[in-house]
């Protein structure tokens, strides 16, 4: 089975899809992303999703980059690099005709991933219905279904609560007071102590709900609604280094990805894509 010949398409950048990308680059297929204008990834570091405003940006020895066309998608795989274009609507799988697709969004719902936008479809986490909407669907939720391949229903609703850590949960995230522009006060990997200010939104100081590592914050100038997630604080002082690589949520998630994706290959005949002869390596 030659999986180089493989397009796929994953819808989403952040940082729990960079796992999966990061995965399926790794296992010889080729990956493209499609992201909105502006992501607001807070684990910023370990985002591929960054390209679109850095240009390009490198997560554990791959480096994605920023595309705009057919042409430089190309040129993209070519280099071995992994190609983010800004598509929300997913005009590029028409164009592409991938044989599979991934819906990484993690919007806790459904942005418009069907099955007939490939052979093989795969949604992650809450918001789908495996058999219906996509043919498999993973758990996204902490505990032991983490990963798990479901084939028909749905994955455990969203609790809004984050996986504890040395016994700290929701107090780990932290949300806008208001609506506004942020400007940041602390970068990630900073140490922030309980009650400082980690950035403002507006003019309203956004202070520390616990001690910890900042893990995770928006772009200093998002604009963002009262009540949204904009920052992530890791207890742990010792363990820096997390901060910039991806986490064990993200490489179970990846895991079954890829385990969906040989899964499926084996029980569909391969077919041919748009651009496996144009992108041949």
């Amino acid at each position: 089975m030659n999986m180089l010949n493989d397009i796929v398409i994953v819808r989403g950048g952040g940082d729990l899809a960079t796992g999966t990308i990061q995965k399926l680059h790794r296992s010889g297929f080729r990956v493209l992303v499609l992201e909105v204008a502006k992501p607001t990834a807070i684990r910023r570091d370990v985002s591929f999703s960054e390209a679109l405003y850095e240009g390009k940006i490198e997560v554990e020895g791959i480096e994605a980059v920023q595309v705009c066309s057919l042409s430089e998608i190309e040129e993209a795989f070519r280099n071995k690099k992994v190609p983010v274009i800004i598509d929300a609507e997913g005009k590029y799988i028409k164009e592409i005709k991938p044989r599979i697709v991934v819906d990484a969004i993690i919007a806790k719902k459904n942005m418009g991933t069907t099955k007939d936008m490939a052979d093989i479809t795969i949604a992650l986490g809450p918001g789908f219905t495996a058999g219906e909407d996509v043919d498999v669907v993973i758990e996204t939720s902490r505990g032991h279904n983490l990963g798990r391949l479901i084939f028909s229903g749905k994955a455990k609703e969203n609790t809004g609560i984050p996986g504890s850590i040395l016994g700290y949960a929701k107090e780990r995230v932290v949300y806008s007071p208001c609506a506004g522009i942020m400007k940041n006060v602390l970068n990630i990997g900073d140490v922030a102590k309980k009650d400082e200010i980690i950035a403002y939104v507006g003019d309203t100081p956004v202070k520390a709900t616990i001690e910890g590592l900042l893990r995770g914050i928006l772009r200093s100038g998002s604009e963002v609604p009262m009540g949204f997630k904009i920052a992530d604080i890791d207890p742990r002082l010792s363990e820096k280094t997390n901060c910039y690589s991806i986490s064990d949520k993200a490489r179970s998630i990846a895991g079954g990805v890829l385990e969906a994706i040989l899964y499926l290959m084996t029980l569909q005949p391969k077919e041919n894509n748009l651009l496996n002869h144009s992108m041949e390596d």
